[in-house]
């Protein structure tokens, strides 16, 4: 990997710990990446331990299966962690794994290899997949999505205020030509924000918002924290790293809702409220942060929060 395409592991050590890795447990790194998580989880490892990676990359797949070919305790597969108590149940290891690790969001290379299409600093193709063999391209949606759907995924996923006056700018630009690349976008969107933010591209929340939307990822965080919740063993550690808000706010309230045995939101008008179930999960300290020092050296690592809970029943 170059340097500049060289990604580094948020929260590295304290996610390892909030694991409490055992020596001969079953662990799943949801988001394997580059592997720096898996490598230092491996490291904790004793020989009968073992670790199972989910990626939407090839490219973290190919790094993956080269640490595979060097560990054999190590697995890794091409699917979204969303599909994890599918890959759990095949495997027999529903109700048996000691540990699952969430680093929500987007890697530093998928951010800086242009071709990529993530980040409207570095020109590159309008893609945002994470997995570019699947599903639907940003351009392609870009070119066939009602306008009003275009500002609600600003406004929903982006957080974007001017998310309307956004998308009547891009619906009208592409009326002219369709939208290719990632700094054609950004400047559209640029020209059309009417307030920038102090210290950012007044494109950040807009891609923010299309990026989500294109890889589902607050319906893959949804369904993946069911998923690792039942795949758990009584005791094992559920570690989650988010990036944004939105995020965060999803695994906040989810690991409140299963500590306090609380039921989902239910609509005022029921005639029957029913009882509260039993709490599933205990929460573990308090949300944790990049240090000063990791905050220094990388900068990503600004926005980062993590909890932990641990499985009671």
């Amino acid at each position: 990997m170059t340097d500049s395409l060289r990604h580094i592991t948020v929260l590295l050590d304290e996610a390892v710990a909030g694991l409490a890795v055992r020596a001969d447990g079953c662990y799943l790194d949801g988001t394997f990446g580059r592997g720096g998580h898996s490598r230092l989880i491996l490291e904790k490892l004793g020989p009968d331990g073992h670790l199972l990676g989910f990626d939407k990359d090839p490219l973290a797949i190919a790094t993956g299966n080269a640490l595979a070919a060097e560990d054999g305790r190590f697995v890794v597969v091409q699917r979204s962690f969303a599909e994890l108590g599918e890959e759990v149940a095949v495997r027999g290891l529903a109700g048996k794994v000691a540990g699952v690790l969430l680093d929500l969001g987007v890697s530093s290379p998928q951010l800086d290899d242009a071709a990529r299409g993530f980040s409207f600093l570095n020109d590159g193709p309008l893609d945002m997949r994470m997995d570019p063999t699947r599903g639907v391209s940003a351009a392609q949606w870009i070119a066939s999505a009602a306008e009003d759907e275009i500002a609600r995924v600003f406004k929903e996923y982006g957080e974007e205020r001017f998310a309307k006056r956004m998308a009547r700018a891009v619906v009208q630009r592409r009326a002219e030509r369709p939208f290719e690349r990632t700094a054609d976008l950004a400047q559209v969107l640029t020209d059309a924000n009417p307030a920038w933010e102090k210290g950012k591209h007044p494109a950040t929340r807009a891609f923010q918002g299309l990026r989500i939307h294109i890889n589902n990822e607050l319906g893959d965080l949804e369904q993946g924290l069911d998923a690792a919740l039942e795949a758990l063993e009584v005791g094992g550690r559920l570690v989650v790293i988010s990036f944004h808000s939105l995020e965060d706010r999803i695994v906040k309230q989810f690991m409140r809702r299963h500590a306090k045995g609380e039921q989902d939101k239910l609509p005022r008008d029921l005639p029957i409220i029913p009882k509260a179930f039993e709490p599933r999960l205990k929460l573990i300290g308090k949300p944790q942060y990049a240090s000063d020092a990791e905050l220094k050296a990388n900068p990503r690592s600004r926005s980062a929060v993590m909890r932990i809970a641990e499985k009671v029943r």
